[in-house]
């Protein structure tokens, strides 16, 4: 019986028909970006000061410059360097006070400075930032710091509970059904996000937009992989994540743009409704529809790419068949993702890996806009180094390997990592190149667990070893707005010291994992345990049941 593969080597693999279907769905992985990094410029945090009621009519009087009254009237200006200033505290004297002298303001209130007493920020901040962000808002700031990362681990969150959830939709009423579902609940939540009022909505919404998106960007993946024959599939995917940079690029330009976040929400939001569309563009999964026993309807799907391709069809397409050759294996078990030692080495090595290159990937993003540079450029060089990332993986995969180039990227990434720590911070072009090594080390890394995991399972499970493993992605994804937000108040690198130990413990895990470079996928529990002793590949037909379970995995 011919397979779903063997007919697109007559109708086209990658034709016509696959890639405007690639092209419309790599809109949609974009699109996922203001959801996944958005907290760099919904929650920028400013530079900022007490609001001293007083101090603006005073320094009007005196006409001060800005550094003037801020050496004047800001505690501990100037102590540490013509750029700091105390962000949570401020003088407890009255500015409106009369005879209060323009030179010495403070010597004319109390008559010494250093015995000034210092007091909370009772009537708010002062925000040196032309537009708004959630923090200038709501003051997430100081005693509130803590609201920001709550604001990100929710995304976070609702990724952790929806991306199971979600794949369970796709694989239960299909690939179309659930990708329409899901964009409409984004972009509902994302106009709503616009016009809530309180904090505590929005941390609803950005949670139940979490909730619907990766899973959306995940069967988008899907989708698009299972139309295309095998020869393509790996590089269409690692594509697909590269639309994901493109989007980066374009979210980094309408932030510049728009700097104000209620505005930039409902900019990056309203061209996702022409993703409804997708109901007229995009066709069901054939391989889906034949896995459900729907045939007919598959065979329609597959005649209208031959059509499109500019085929004929072949005449034993009607001979297609879908086996269930899993029948009588053993049910899936989370009990067999450790029951014997290389699967229990392949499990916690992947899912430390997975929990790393979250940390990392959106660490260094979180921690890039607090560098103090430029906050547009910097994001823009470190999403430029994502391309060649994606070149690398495409050369190195089939030539190189897996293990030693994964190895590789969590080593430079760790490396990169306490480098930016180190290098003075007048030297900030500097640390900006070791930053974004680094962001192009973890960002291989994450897209090479992405597909070797899959190929460290035996079929019968494999999607719930995948599962279990990238679920420690969105812990991570949890966690990392704490370490950065948090550590960084101790000492600003602090984080960058954390995401070292990290990513060097994570590149040398990776070397105890065995290659998969030219080996056959593993059936069975067995197959796994005697993995590390294949030399060759074997001649083995990869049929659809198997090619459905394997794409749906990522």
């Amino acid at each position: 019986m011919p397979t779903l593969d063997d007919i697109l080597e007559h109708i086209g693999e990658f034709d016509r028909f696959q890639k405007q279907t690639f092209f419309v769905l790599c809109l949609l992985s974009a699109a996922f970006t203001p959801v996944y990094v958005g907290v760099v410029f919904f929650g920028f945090t400013p530079e900022h000061r007490c609001f001293s009621p007083g101090v603006a009519e005073l320094s009007q009087r005196c006409g001060w410059s800005l550094a003037e009254q801020l050496n004047h009237t800001v505690p501990e200006w100037g102590s540490h360097g013509a750029a700091y200033s105390s962000r949570c505290s401020r003088y407890e004297v009255d500015w409106n006070a009369t005879g209060v002298s323009c030179t010495d303001p403070l010597g004319s209130l109390v008559g010494n400075r250093s015995s000034v007493p210092l007091g909370p920020c009772q009537d708010g901040w002062v925000y040196d930032y032309p537009g708004t962000s959630i923090v200038t808002e709501f003051n997430l700031v100081c005693e509130d710091s803590w609201k920001l990362d709550l604001f990100q681990s929710s995304v976070n969150a609702g990724f952790f509970i929806g991306s199971v959830n979600i794949g369970y939709i796709a694989d239960r009423f299909g690939r179309k059904f659930c990708l329409l579902a899901t964009i409409l609940a984004n972009v509902v939540c994302g106009i709503l996000l616009v016009f809530v009022p309180s904090y505590l909505w929005i941390v609803i919404f950005r949670f139940l937009q979490g909730l619907v998106s990766k899973g959306c960007w995940t069967a988008g993946y899907i989708l698009v992989t299972e139309v295309v024959g095998p020869q393509y599939r790996r590089t269409v995917g690692i594509l697909y994540q590269a639309a994901f940079s493109v989007g980066l690029l374009v979210f980094d330009a309408i932030a510049y743009a728009i700097p104000h976040w209620r505005w930039l929400q409902l900019t990056v939001t309203l061209p996702c409704c022409f993703l409804i569309l997708y109901y007229w563009c995009l066709p069901e999964s054939p391989r889906w529809l034949i896995s459900q026993g729907k045939t007919d309807k598959a065979k329609k799907i597959v005649n209208d790419i031959a059509k499109k391709n500019r085929k004929k069809m072949p005449s034993h397409f009607e001979g297609i068949k879908f086996e269930d050759e899993d029948s009588g294996k053993q049910s899936p078990s989370l009990i067999d993702l450790v029951r014997t030692p290389q699967m229990r080495k392949n499990t916690f090595i992947l899912m430390y890996n997975w929990f790393t290159s979250s940390i990392l990937y959106q660490g260094l993003i979180m921690h890039m806009g607090l560098m103090g540079g430029n906050i547009y450029l910097d994001f823009l060089y470190s999403a430029l180094v994502e391309f060649p990332a994606a070149f690398i993986i495409i050369v190195t995969i089939d030539r190189i390997g897996r293990r030693y180039p994964w190895a590789t990227a969590n080593l430079v990434a760790g490396a990169a990592c306490l480098a930016t720590a180190l290098i003075p911070e007048d030297l900030h072009w500097l640390k900006l190149i070791a930053a974004c090594l680094g962001r192009m080390g973890i960002t291989i890394a994450f897209e090479m667990v992405c597909f070797v995991n899959t190929e460290l399972y035996p079929t019968y499970i494999r999607n719930l070893g995948v599962m279990v493993c990238s679920a420690l992605c969105d812990v991570g994804g949890i966690a990392v707005p704490f370490i950065v937000y948090r550590l960084v108040e101790i000492w600003h690198e602090l984080p960058l010291i954390v995401f070292t130990i990290l990513g060097l413990i994570a590149g040398g895990l990776v070397l105890f994992l065995p290659e998969t470079k030219g080996r056959v996928l593993p059936e069975t529990v067995e197959d796994v345990e005697n993995f590390h002793r294949q030399s060759t590949p074997k001649d083995k037909k990869i049929y659809l049941h198997v090619q459905t379970s394997e794409v749906a995995r990522d």
